[in-house]
């Protein structure tokens, strides 16, 4: 399953990390949501991909991001 996030419009309110710690986390520099180094796919902090198991916790963060900016495929 793809994930993607909207890094420029995160409000750095830490809905997803605290919904699904296992994907999301802080970005130590800037603040902002990131996925963990272990899902990412490339060099972008944004973009990810994650299995089957994780897919009901990463679709609660992406429901309950206030600002809707985790999309999931």
């Amino acid at each position: 399953m793809k994930v993607t996030i909207d890094r420029e419009e995160c409000t750095s309110c830490g809905v997803c990390w605290d919904d699904c710690p296992d994907v999301f986390e802080e970005n130590s520099d800037d603040g902002f949501s990131q996925i963990v180094e272990k899902y990412r796919t490339g060099d972008d902090p944004g973009e990810g991909e994650v299995g089957s198991d994780l897919e009901e916790c990463v679709k609660e963060a992406a429901d309950n991001c206030p600002v809707e900016i985790i999309h999931v495929e």
